[in-house]
Order: structure tokens, then sequence, then C-alpha cells
């Protein structure tokens, strides 16, 4: 069996009981080394066969997980954050499927969760945003036509973007090209919730500077939209006036 495992943001804290579990069950971990802080496998056994994944290409971390299933030992692959998110789990699931060797998916708490965490904010603010996008700007790689970022822009939405600060300049150009103003607020948070987390807030008219003057160049998240504000509206769910399934309002 081969265990996928969300890490989480990078407080090694912040790992969910059952991928930590796992994880000091294993015969066999690859581990993304470049993301995933050294400090979630502490619990692994003294004699546990430790991989990291960032000297490795896809075939040799197949190797070893077919290796390791043939040899009847627990294999266990520790992404960052949450898998499902630019986790690059799903090329590996499908081989996995050609090869008949079974595999459970073990959620995790991705980074643009401890982005919010660590600058105290709600995403979904009433009258503000009902919406959370989570995107990208091309660079390597490149992004279907229609998610270009001022496409995307254009809604206004709570936006949060990964992979990207490297060109904070840009992309708070062509933010405001979709359809952002310039004065909306924007956060840049680097390693959320590691100890040597930055913080650096300011609006897509100062964002890049600031975030320069920072030397944050990798490794953090782009969070734009009025949620970083004071104005948002309150809650209908408790709402003294308003009647849910639980309560009837006075």
């Amino acid at each position: 069996m081969i265990y996928f495992i969300g890490a989480g943001p990078g407080d090694p804290e912040l790992i969910t009981v059952k991928g930590k579990r796992l994880i000091g069950e294993a015969d066999i971990i690859i581990y993304a080394g470049s993301l995933v802080n050294p400090q979630v496998l502490s619990g692994a056994k003294p004699e546990a066969e430790i991989y990291n994944s960032a000297t490795m290409n896809l075939e040799e971390v197949l190797n070893v997980m077919k290796r390791g299933v043939a040899e009847g030992k627990r294999v266990v692959r520790v992404h960052t954050g949450d898998p499902s998110i630019y986790g690059a789990h799903r090329e590996q699931m499908v081989e996995l499927d050609k090869l008949g060797i079974p595999y459970e998916i073990v959620p995790g708490v991705s980074s643009f969760l401890a982005a919010a965490a660590s600058l105290k904010k709600e995403y979904t603010l009433p009258g503000v945003s009902q919406t959370v996008i989570l995107t990208r700007m091309e660079g390597r790689t490149a992004v279907p036509e229609r998610e270009q970022i001022e496409a995307l822009a254009a809604h206004q939405a709570t936006m949060v973007i990964f992979l990207s600060v490297g060109e904070i300049e840009t992309l708070s150009e062509r933010l405001q090209a979709g359809g952002y103003p310039a004065d909306t607020p924007a956060a840049v948070v680097y390693k959320a919730s590691w100890e040597d987390q930055k913080i650096v807030t300011g609006t897509l008219t100062d964002i890049a500077e600031k975030v320069k003057e920072a030397g944050i160049r990798k490794t953090a998240l782009v969070t734009v939209g009025r949620f970083l504000g004071d104005t948002f509206e309150l809650s209908k769910l408790y709402d003294a006036h308003f009647t849910t399934e639980f309560r009837k309002g006075v």
C-alpha cells in the first residue's frame, strides 16, 4: 500500500494525526524535500529508508514505490500542504493504477489556509467576497489561456496566487489590468506557519516594491482582495434576528 500524505504548510504540528501516525509506521518515506519541513519526519522509525524526491524524477520515485510494495513494506509519499493543490501526485496515481498497486490519500492543511491564519483574515467575508480563486501566473509552466490572470481578476474576488511571487511586479500590473483597482489590498506571506515566516502588506500599487525590499523571491503566496480590509457585513449565521434550522430569530 502507498500512502500519499499532505504534510501541511510547514509547522510540524499542522500535519494531521493520521498523517503523523503513518509516517511513524512507514518503512519507506519519499518526501518533497524542496518544500516539506524535515521536522515533519521526526517521528519516523530509525530504520526507515528516507528519499528526497527533490533530486528524483518520476520514474525514480515510482521505482522506489514498486520495490517497497514488492518487499511488503509500507510506503508513504509526503507532499507539502495538501497534495491536491500543485502536488503533481495525479501522475503518480495514474502509474500506480496501471501497475495495480493500491494507494490512499491523506489530505493536509494547504499553505493558503495557513496564510489566512497568519494574516488573521477570513477569505469569504459577507458583502465583500464569497469566492476564493486559487491560481498561479504562467512561468516555465504554462496555464490554460482561459485562466490568464487578467480574466480571473475581472471577478474582483478573493485571489490566492501560488508560485508567482518572483514576478510580483508583473503580477500586480496584470491584476490591475484585469479589473482590480490600484488601491486593492494585497498581502504576501512567505513560508506560512514556518519559524521564519514573513508577512508583507500593501496595495497593488506598492506591494511589489515592498516584497523586493523584504528580499522575498520564492516560497510565498500572494493574496489579493478586499477581504484584507476592515469593512464587511455581519454574518446572518449569528444574527439574533435571523431564523435558522436551529434557532428562531427574535
